[in-house]
């Protein structure tokens, strides 16, 4: 049973890691759209926390139940194939996120308080959310790819 433990805390990290990523994307997006100041900074204050409740704690719950249930199965991490380009798509998606998301993120939650009381959004926020966007979906390729060798096992 510990073992089905371990595998479901992975599973349920992965769905609130994918979840988050892809539904804080679709609303920033909308958000954006709005061009509304107002919209847009609540939207990019949501964007800080969903990503600070959600993806970290999602990431987290993805790591402990895959680390838990190759403990438990005594699986050797880096000579299945599988596994090890799973870990390394993570972690690649991972440097991403906190090498360039995060920094750019916390620009972007600051520029958003500057005009969330309503006024004009400076052209350095457009530009700042379309790198967001780019980075976003460079970043949740390689965790949709991780997911997706999970699954398959190609060896």
């Amino acid at each position: 049973m510990a073992y089905e433990t371990a595998k479901f805390i992975h599973i349920l990290g992965i769905i609130m890691l994918l979840g988050n990523v892809t539904a804080t994307a679709i609303w920033k997006f909308f958000a954006d759209r709005s061009k509304d100041p107002k919209i847009v900074g609540f939207g990019q204050r949501l964007v800080t926390l969903t990503d600070w409740s959600l993806t970290v704690w999602g990431a987290a719950l993805t790591m402990i139940g895959g680390y838990g249930a190759a403990a438990i199965a005594q699986i050797d991490l880096v000579s299945e194939r599988w596994l090890l380009l799973g870990q390394i798509l993570f972690v690649a998606s991972g440097a991403l996120w906190i090498g360039i998301l995060v920094p750019l993120q916390v620009r972007l939650a600051r520029m958003a308080r500057t005009f969330e009381s309503g006024d004009a959004i400076p052209d350095a926020y457009w530009r700042a959310s379309r790198t967001w966007f780019i980075v976003g979906l460079l970043i949740t390729v390689p965790l949709v790819a991780a997911a997706w060798v999970m699954v398959a096992k190609p060896s």
